[in-house]
């Protein structure tokens, strides 16, 4: 007890003390109150006045150096067919107001800039598309006419031909040492305004775009930047403070179509490699394993066993015919979630890409992947991807087939209904005989956990792949044995069929709820 009291009073005066000191200090004029605005007659250090100088320094360099590599293109097109569809990219919501009727010609703006000396420009693929004029006009107002060398689809890239020589060039930086917050500037003729410059920021990297580019080869790998993009910018640098280009401005993020505040380029190295090969072979030799990818989820990771979210979660064979994908060949199956490649980590869908698009078809790549807990190895030989036609994106609603009432049965575990595989769905779905067993599932809970993965009367789920063993499954009571003894939190991974969607089965992981 005196112990504890002689403390209490050793505090009483320490805090009485302070006290003191502080008025004592104030009354002295020595410590000063404020708000957190600071006050209007602080002085700006020489230092900071100096920093900010060569930054505008920076900017204008750029400008200088830069500009005048960079172009303005104007294109023309016959007159639009009836119902046509809008060609994408950051001009798509002004052209969908162009009246349909007008048989004139149809004229296009964007930007590109000069790669080579002897006229080779990369721009975007949205803006040359389906043209059949394109006119080029230089910083100093002369004026070529351009032709198509090639075009990628895929990736948006464009590699457009004047004849010319000792043309200004454009310096091609290194996308990959980029780091979100570093400064950087885009350079275009947004909204009739040519040659304009804009400064902003790296926001983001590894940004996906499926509603711009809607294919299997699709990237995920924009840099998003605020720096001000709009309709006309198409094709044009983004440039880092060195005054290299790191990416090609393609798109914007906008509910008017104009500039809110989100632009998004195509990284330089990918839109190099594209263009290096559409002048050497007139096409682009896309190196692939086979899957269809996407970033691992906390269930997915948790399913293979990692302890951190992280990975690329291989969701189904993604070859025509399945038979020759590369990854099933070499032992890689849904539901895999892929650690590394090429002895380097695979975060994200985006850093893999990386990794397999610097290598050429033909070249083997080593993969570690984490299989329910297991660590596996596989040496993938890369091959060329067939040609690509443009689809619908991936992730959109398969085509659903009403399924004839049966026994249903509801797992509330997992938020759906099922039942098994009628014959008058077989009849009507045209199922093949390795579809015509397992649970097709009739009803999806908008608040369960399967929501957004399954489709009702769109989805088979053919077997339970993880936990193990493996078992096929042919009716309720099969799902139920499955599901029994997982309690919430818990994930179970099934190997399922789309309905309409064609292709292989694909790997849904779902998280068991209450």
């Amino acid at each position: 007890m005196t112990s504890r009291y002689s403390r209490a009073r050793l505090g009483a005066a320490v805090v009485t003390a302070f006290l003191c000191g502080l008025f004592f200090a104030s009354g002295m004029d020595l410590t000063r109150f404020g708000f957190a605005q600071g006050s209007q007659g602080a002085k700006v250090a020489s230092s900071q006045v100096q920093s900010l100088a060569e930054i505008g320094g920076a900017f204008e360099a750029i400008a200088d150096h830069v500009t005048p590599s960079v172009v303005s293109i104007q294109t023309q097109t016959a007159p639009a067919a009836r119902g046509r569809p809008p060609r994408p990219g950051i001009e798509d919501f002004f052209r969908n107001f162009e009246p349909q009727q007008q048989q004139r010609p149809q004229e296009g703006s964007g930007t590109g800039f000069i790669v080579s000396k002897d006229g080779y420009i990369l721009t975007n693929n949205h803006l040359v598309a389906d043209v059949e004029k394109v006119t080029v006009t230089l910083l100093d107002k002369r004026t070529f006419e351009a032709r198509i060398v090639g075009r990628d689809p895929s990736t948006d890239v464009a590699v457009i031909k004047i004849d010319g020589s000792n043309l200004p060039v454009a310096a091609l930086g290194d996308d990959n040492v980029s780091r979100v917050g570093q400064w950087v500037v885009a350079i275009g003729n947004p909204l009739g305004l040519d040659f304009t410059v804009t400064a902003g920021i790296i926001s983001a990297k590894g940004r996906s775009l499926p509603r711009l580019l809607q294919n299997r080869y699709q990237i995920t790998d924009f840099i998003q930047t605020d720096a001000a993009i709009n309709p006309g910018n198409s094709g044009g640098p983004l440039v880092n403070i060195r005054g290299e280009v790191i990416g090609i401005n393609s798109a914007i993020a906008s509910p008017t179509g104009t500039y809110a505040g989100y632009g998004f380029a195509i990284p330089v190295t990918l839109a190099k490699q594209v263009m290096d090969d559409l002048i050497a072979f007139g096409k682009v030799r896309r190196p692939v394993i086979g899957v269809g990818i996407k970033d691992a989820t906390a269930a997915e990771a948790k399913s293979a066993g990692l302890n951190e979210v992280r990975g690329v979660y291989v969701e189904t064979y993604a070859f025509d015919p399945v038979e020759d994908s590369p990854a099933k060949r070499a032992g890689i199956e849904p539901g895999d979630v892929i650690i590394s490649a090429d002895g380097k980590p695979t975060d994200r869908v985006s850093t893999m890409q990386r990794i397999v698009r610097s290598k050429k078809p033909g070249e083997t790549v080593a993969f570690e992947v984490m299989r329910f807990g297991a660590k596996r190895s596989f040496r993938v030989k890369l091959v060329e991807a067939p040609a690509e036609t443009q689809t619908v994106a991936a992730g959109g609603a398969p085509e659903r087939a009403s399924a004839a009432p049966g026994e249903p049965r509801r797992f509330d575990k997992i938020g759906i209904t099922v039942e098994p595989v009628s014959s008058e769905l077989v009849t009507r779905a045209r199922l093949s005989e390795e579809y015509r067993r397992g649970l097709v599932v009739s009803e999806v809970n908008p608040t369960g956990p399967a929501y957004r993965k399954l489709f009702a009367d769109g989805t088979i789920l053919l077997s339970v792949i993880n936990p193990g063993p493996r078992r096929d499954l042919r009716a309720p009571a099969d799902l139920d044995a499955v599901l029994a003894d997982r309690k919430s939190g818990d994930v179970v991974t099934f190997l399922v069929y789309d309905i309409g969607q064609g292709g292989a089965p694909r790997a849904v992981t779902v998280q068991v709820g209450q």
